[in-house]
């Protein structure tokens, strides 16, 4: 039984509970491994290949690699029982395309808790060779001669007795050394008495294997086997021994040959990026041993393709190693890899149901699982996919129980140190410091890390960006981020391990970070938005986690709503829950979120937020303006035009950067009560920070002089585009298009796709829906489906609150129904205009709707429109008789309403 259920079987009375191993999937990297070894088969049983070839580029290994606790060790132990023995090969995994008979699996952990040594790693696999039932002479003999110059006075057998080996792989091992060291006696004619000696054989050999004599004839096609029993018994020498065992295998007849699987586990153990002497080792056996086959686990991926590495180790570069110079395999891909291709893999986590499935089967009763399906579900969600962090939700919850407690879901919202010291563990400590470091951050770069962690070089964080638990995407803003439990546990457990961060060190850290993330943004591009938003994401987040003060985010929001594209920012989820804002930061969060969410929510709840910011208090007196103009905006778009006139004139009045845009928005208050002339003298004074052109335009359309209000827009959308202000530009578009639709201007199919396109690159819910009425207009009188559309679009606007909209489609569709003289269908939308207009402002789309459709108006226009009313009566008339004309015959008149009405 595995160690983790032997813990789990000691911590309970309980002895109905099952305990069972269980093993999830990893079904990808089974076939990545079997693919490989199959090439690797074929290419060693070719006619041609010579396991004594020192030259030949070598392709004999598969690489896994992972964090920790992503389950190298249990695949690498599965991996071994399934070479064994099929019948514990898991049922998920298919069966290779090999005689199981063929395959020689001997598995070493490399883990220091096991002490590992380079001896240890060759006796192991001369032992596993032992099952071959026959002597390896040359190997043997340069193996003894090792061995009683290193340990003399301490028999071989009795150490392999001492470290357990005997007992793993038998005691063949010494029978068949001295039975080959004898056999080598015989044949040199050496006096019974000697042939134990094996100095005196070994010399005697030497000068046999340099004389070529017929005697030895049969160890004599080993041409270095001479030079490996001259040179020095030492550990150098012994690294060299492995081309022995790979010429021996090739003698062994075709019938009858074996190939060693040869996995080497905990590989990130044996040294590190600077100490790589064990490595070098290692590496020497890979490579003697081309017709083996080794299967190496370990947490960052194998260098040995790295030019970089020469001198380091004795053969690298991809010309030595192609199959590892190219990146991760991803997991769904297990089709062949051909010698060339990857031979690593990167494993990655579990999946949801994965998770489920494994702690399922981890503890039963009674055959049913132990653990029920709400605590299962919140463990699966908490672990990110980490197999360690089931095992340690699966100790937590005995640990419950044995307490005396019946474990419940809130119980495993929980984090556990033991991840940290399993992540920390093989990492330097300046690595370490710039983990933690970089824990602040959803992502990162170089620079970042190095900044953030005040290190005055960037090696440390160049090779933590290496590690299997810094995931890369080399197409965001910043390529790195980390493994989302690793971040989570790093930043919210309680740390005990040597070096941990007080809270002054986090504190410090932080402020670190954001003074990181503000050079970023100031040494960027003036138009690059990704870099704006990205900085303005992650400074908020530690600014309100740490208590920071704004700083450069002040300049940073103003820049963010500057333009009026509204990415969203996903930063209330961070904090306690609106309302509860404590600081600056968290007031801003919460200030630039409501802006956010406003192209998504109704305006009610709108403004509802950003009153809650403005009576924090929290903000400074600019940042407090921007909130109150923009509930103000909000307010205006759901008709309570007073109290958005009474916020317009306190951000007026005040002479903040917004104080253009208040002017505009009273100006705009002006229009919607009907009094055209002041909104449009007004306008003459805003100037491009008032957006002065888009004033004018909203003016001149509702007195029917469309192509004046086209012009404006369509020079505030210039005017926008010149000052990169991308927001600007679409909203100028879509109400150009909107009031050109009323036309029967050629263009308006292009003018729709430009406010399209225009908006595709920006969030904005209001000038969306422009577009979309445009498209209505385009198609007013037709019976393309109009009122259905309209219905549909409808539905849409109720749910924002954007009164204004609401009573520009219902515009629209008092256009389309005057155009098919469809008297009632008119009378309906004057209807539900007067009753969107009861207030006061925008009335005068009823009056416009009476122009339309020719009709006299019920009471008197408390518009003041800029021309005699009559002349621009007498313009929307026209428009829909242009219509009228340009459709085709009986399609704008005697066609009865569709729109469902009832006569």
């Amino acid at each position: 039984m595995a160690g983790w259920d032997l813990r789990a079987l000691f911590s309970t009375n309980d002895r109905t509970l099952g305990t069972a191993e269980a093993f999830t999937n990893r079904q990808a990297q089974w076939e990545f491994a079997v693919a490989a070894l199959a090439a690797h088969l074929r290419h060693v049983n070719a006619p041609g290949f010579d396991p004594a070839d020192l030259e030949a580029a070598r392709d004999n290994v598969v690489a896994f690699h992972g964090i920790g606790g992503i389950g190298k060790s249990t695949l690498s132990r599965k991996f071994e029982a399934s070479f064994a023995d099929p019948g514990q090969r898991p049922t998920q995994w298919g069966a290779p395309l090999w005689d199981a008979a063929r395959i020689l699996p001997v598995r070493i952990d490399l883990a220091r808790s096991v002490n590992p040594d380079f001896e240890k790693v060759v006796l192991s696999v001369r032992l596993a060779l032992a099952a071959i039932g026959r002597p390896l002479p040359a190997f043997d003999l340069a193996l003894r001669r090792y061995w009683e110059h290193q340990h003399p006075g301490d028999p071989l057998e009795d150490f392999l007795n001492r470290g357990g080996l005997a007992v793993r792989f038998g005691k063949a091992l010494p029978q068949q050394m001295q039975s080959a060291l004898s056999d080598v006696a015989q044949a040199l004619l050496l006096p019974g008495t000697v042939g134990s000696a094996i100095g005196q054989v070994t010399g005697v050999l030497v000068g046999a294997l340099r004389e070529r004599r017929r005697i030895v004839r049969a160890l004599a096609d080993c041409a270095r086997l001479a030079d490996l029993l001259e040179s020095e018994p030492d550990l150098d020498s012994l690294s060299y021994y492995p081309h022995l065992l790979a010429w021996e295998l090739g003698r062994i007849p075709a019938a009858k040959r074996v190939t060693p699987v040869i996995l080497l586990d905990t590989f990130e153990e044996i040294g590190d990026r600077t100490h790589r002497d064990f490595e070098r080792l290692l590496q020497r056996l890979v490579w003697l041993m081309p017709n083996a086959f080794f299967v190496i686990t370990g947490r960052s991926r194998l260098q040995w393709a790295d030019e970089a590495l020469q001198g380091q180790l004795d053969f690298t570069g991809p010309s030595a190693w192609p199959g590892l110079v190219a990146r991760d395999v991803p997991q769904d891909r297990v089709d062949l890899p051909a010698p060339g291709r990857e031979r690593q893999m990167l494993i990655g986590d579990f999946s949801r149901e994965d998770c489920d499935d494994y702690l399922a089967r981890r503890l039963s009763t009674g055959g049913r699982p132990l653990i029920s399906d709400s605590i299962r579900t919140v463990i699966a969600q908490r672990s990110h996919g980490l197999p360690l962090y089931l095992d340690l939700s699966v100790m937590r919850f005995l640990e419950l129980r044995r307490s005396g407690r019946t474990p419940q879901p809130a119980d495993f919202d929980h984090d556990f140190p033991a991840l940290i010291a399993r992540t920390l563990s093989d990492l330097t400590a300046p690595e370490r410091h710039v983990l933690r470091s970089v824990s602040l951050f959803s992502s990162f770069d170089i620079a970042l890390a190095t900044q953030a962690a005040g290190l005055p070089q960037q090696a440390p964080a160049l090779r933590l960006v290496e590690r299997p638990f810094v995931r890369e995407t080399p197409f965001g803003l910043w390529p790195f981020h980390l493994h989302a439990l690793i971040r989570a546990t790093i930043r919210g457990a309680d740390d005990q391990t040597d070096d941990r961060w007080s809270a002054t060190d986090w504190q410090q850290a932080a402020t670190r970070a954001l003074s990181a993330l503000g050079e970023q943004w100031r040494d960027g591009s003036d138009r690059d938005r990704p870099l704006l938003v990205g900085c303005l994401r992650q400074g908020l987040a530690i600014a309100r986690d740490y208590r920071l003060d704004l700083g450069w985010l002040t300049e940073a929001a103003w820049n963010y709503v500057g333009d009026s594209v509204w990415e969203p920012l996903d930063l209330a989820a961070g904090h306690q829950g609106e309302g509860t804002a404590a600081t600056a930061a968290e007031a801003l969060v919460e200030l630039l979120s409501a802006l956010a969410r406003r192209q998504h929510e109704n305006r009610a709840r709108t403004v509802e937020r950003l009153t809650m910011v403005a009576d924090t208090g929290l903000l400074p007196a600019e940042l407090s303006d921007m909130a109150v103009y923009y509930r103000a905006k909000a307010q205006r778009d759901l008709g309570h035009t007073e109290k958005s006139r009474q916020g317009m004139q306190r951000v007026a009045d005040g002479g903040g950067r917004l104080a253009p845009n208040a002017r505009r928005g009273i100006a705009h208050l002006s229009r919607l009560a009907g009094d055209f002339p002041t909104a449009l003298a007004a306008a003459g004074n805003l100037g491009w920070e008032g957006r002065h052109h888009r004033v004018v335009g909203d003016v001149q359309w509702v007195q029917g002089n469309v192509q004046l209000a086209a012009q404006a827009f369509g020079a505030a959308r210039t005017e926008g585009e010149e000052h990169g202000k991308r927001g600007e530009a679409a909203m100028s578009q879509a109400m150009r298009a909107f009031t050109l639709a009323f036309t029967t201007d050629l263009t308006i199919d292009d003018e729709i796709d430009l406010g399209e396109h225009l908006l595709a690159q920006v969030d904005l819910r209001a000038a969306t829906l422009d577009v979309r009425i445009a498209a209505l207009l385009r198609d007013a009188g037709t019976g393309t489906g109009v009122e259905e559309r309209a219905q549909v679009l409808a539905a849409e606007i109720s749910t924002s609150g954007l009164l204004f909209a609401q009573a520009k489609l219902e515009l629209a569709r008092a256009f389309h129904h005057a155009i098919r003289d469809d008297q009632e269908g008119v009378a309906h939308r004057v209807s539900r205009l007067r009753e969107l207009t009861r207030e006061g402002y925008y009335a005068y789309y009823v009056d416009i709707a009476h122009f339309m459709a020719g009709l006299a108006l019920d009471s008197p226009s408390r518009a003041h429109w800029l021309d005699d009313q009559q002349r621009v009566r007498q313009r929307w008339r026209d428009m829909v008789i242009g219509r009228r004309a340009v459709l085709p015959s009986g399609s704008a008149s005697g066609a009865p309403p569709s729109d469902g009405m009832t006569r």
